[in-house]
């Protein structure tokens, strides 16, 4: 069953065209990503497919009857919403029925039955189950806050829940990897590929496209081309698709340097030429033009010489509000270091990094450094260039030319090419290129530098595919340290050799890239999962045969006093809690945690008043 139809689409700014004549149609429960580079028109074709912005030429078709979800790189609400507000807003119906039957069971409202049925009706039981799990998962917690008061990648784990939980028939998600943490990456992967929705997604994540999608459309050059499979069928179709092209324009070549020779025979005053050989000849000279060549790292830069003793870290620790992020690290940095920073949002990792390059002096701890270190610190700040500057001034002002291993040199512009900016973009001005062209332009700025000592801050978000891969190439080469943090958990995999784990006011150092960490992990906490069914097993033994019990020990007597105070103290806050529970404008956070600790309570009371009773039959 089609659910999507885009037919003929065309699209241009100024006088660049992004695409033209773009068609393609998605099914009932296809998975379908976006691909292509950078400035290519992806997130402009997504936001004309969620009907955000008009095509020149074309149509975008969705079935009658169906919900589209659309979650855009830059959400926007508008006023001063709370986080509750943005979420379960007025078009969210089951939503709502959850929250008004939850109002409902706190306060034992006479409306409870027929909400629990409308429950049963609407499905809203499963809702509110998935629910839980998307507000837990994606570190939802404080319904209250004020949206506005949000980073920027709070505000997109909050677009991506809302947009999770309107529960579409068809989900459009541009960029939903972008500012999460690993484990949530992990988790939305596996949620997305299991669940019953038709999906159109642009990411760079090559684990998330291999796992989730079942078909690939590429732009390229202004073309759609469709690849009936996951990313590891589209790089081998596409491989293929590049060589028939490369051999066509081959074939081009040969054709027009005979068309040529016969053009040039021609007597100049002669008006007979052939009209159709002529043309045919532009043809063949535009075909011939094309180029299929994908950049690719031709050279090896000379890093610059790093001394016996590259760095020294001497039990450092960081605080931040009170808060110990980390403490008693030690490590001592070797020559060809490669090393993946792992952590939780807020866990430290930037904290980290400015601590070993210098930027925080404030922490606890020494740090050594050798004489030879020369940094390359790459970081999420805004670029240190304007839009009015050219690409090829940007990087001119930090080099003219970079030195090669054999000890040649290349040109800043001759670089430039290697990382895909052609001689055309290179004098183009900054504020025409895109997000992702801007990324990587300023990772330029930071390697032509030449450092040994080189660190990326989540250097791959908003690059493309191609990009990644150039950009892998030149770090897989590099002869200098190299410390990483980055969501891209190939990227981390191909380049690092151990990882740092930030958590639990501590980093521990794990041998192996990303997913071999992750399975010495899972192994770690099975192992715990074990022994504690061991140690549990242990302490249940058969009762023993002894004399029967007739009276309280002393230590005894004092537990039976003191849970006749507890169960008491128990009571009465549940009591109370359950009074203002039964206010009408109390808030849905604010009654949630209320229900929360009532729980907790009940639970408390039932294990106390048991062992009250145990121990009453010798009082």
């Amino acid at each position: 069953m089609n659910y999507l139809s885009v037919e003929q689409l065309s699209k241009s700014y100024d006088s660049r065209q992004l695409f033209s004549g773009a068609t393609f149609g998605i099914n009932q429960g296809q998975k379908v990503a976006l691909v292509g580079r950078n400035g290519s028109g992806k997130s402009t074709l997504m936001r004309i497919i969620a009907g955000q912005e008009a095509p020149d030429t074309g149509q975008v078709v969705f079935r009658k009857g169906i919900k589209v979800g659309f979650l855009s790189q830059n959400p926007l609400w508008p006023g001063a919403l709370t986080i509750q507000q943005a979420i379960f807003h007025a078009d969210n119906d089951i939503a709502n029925l959850v929250l008004r039957y939850e109002k409902a069971l706190m306060q034992q409202s006479d409306d409870l039955t027929a909400l629990m049925e409308e429950m049963e009706t609407s499905g809203a039981w499963d809702y509110e189950v998935q629910m839980k799990e998307v507000l837990g998962k994606l570190g939802i917690n404080q319904l209250d806050q004020r949206v506005h008061e949000l980073s920027g990648g709070q505000r997109k784990r909050l677009a991506l829940a809302e947009v999770l939980l309107e529960k579409p028939d068809f989900l459009i998600l541009d960029e939903p990897t972008n500012h999460l943490d690993l484990d949530v990456i992990e988790w939305l992967q596996q949620y997305l590929s299991t669940a019953n929705q038709s999906l159109l997604l642009v990411t760079h994540d090559r684990y998330f496209l291999e796992d989730v999608t079942n078909e690939i459309v590429e732009i390229d050059k202004g073309k759609l081309y469709t690849y009936q499979g996951n990313y590891s069928y589209y790089l081998e179709k596409k491989t293929e698709r590049q060589q028939q092209e490369a051999a066509g324009i081959d074939k081009a070549k040969n054709l027009m340097r005979k068309e040529l020779d016969w053009i040039r025979r021609q007597p100049k005053a002669r008006g007979t030429k052939a009209k159709y050989r002529l043309d045919a000849f532009e043809e063949l000279k535009e075909k011939a033009s094309q180029s299929t060549e994908v950049s690719s790292l031709q050279f090896q830069i000379q890093a610059k010489r790093l001394g016996k003793k590259v760095m020294e870290v001497h039990d450092i620790g960081k605080a931040w509000d009170n808060e110990v992020l980390f403490e008693h690290f030690n490590y001592i940095f070797q020559r060809k270091d490669r090393v993946g920073v792992i952590g939780k949002n807020g866990s430290g990792k930037t904290s980290f990094l400015n601590i070993i390059t210098g930027r925080d002096e404030d922490f606890k701890g020494e740090i050594e450094l050798g004489d030879t270190v020369e940094f390359g610190y790459f970081t999420q700040e805004k670029p240190p260039f304007s839009d009015d500057q050219r690409v090829i001034d940007v990087v001119k002002e930090v080099a003219e030319v970079i030195t090669l291993k054999d000890g040649g040199v290349v040109t800043a512009s001759q670089f430039l090419q290697q990382f895909l900016f052609t001689p055309e973009m290179q004098y183009t001005y900054v504020g025409k290129l895109s997000g992702g062209e801007k990324k990587r332009l300023q990772l330029l700025r930071v390697l032509i530098r030449n450092p040994n000592f080189l660190i990326l801050d989540e250097p791959t978000n908003d690059l493309d595919l191609t990009t990644l891969t150039v950009l892998e190439e030149y770090l897989y080469y590099f002869e200098g340290v190299l410390i990483v943090v980055s969501h891209d958990r190939f990227f981390m995999d191909r380049l690092v050799k151990h990882c740092f784990v930030l958590g639990q006011k501590q980093i521990r150092d794990y041998p192996g890239n990303y997913s071999q960490y992750r399975a010495a992990r899972e192994l770690e906490l099975e192992n715990t999962q074990q022994e504690k069914k061991g140690k549990k097993a242990e302490k249940v033994k058969q009762p023993q045969r002894d004399k029967p019990k007739t009276r309280l020990s002393y230590k005894e007597k004092k537990e039976f006093e003191e849970l006749e105070k507890e169960i008491e103290a128990l009571e009465a806050e549940k009591a109370g809690l359950v009074s203002k529970m039964n206010d009408a404008d109390v808030d849905h956070a604010q009654l949630m945690d209320w229900s929360q600790r009532v729980e907790s309570i009940n639970a408390e009371l039932e294990t106390k008043s048991d062992r009250w009773l145990e121990l009453s039959e010798f009082v």
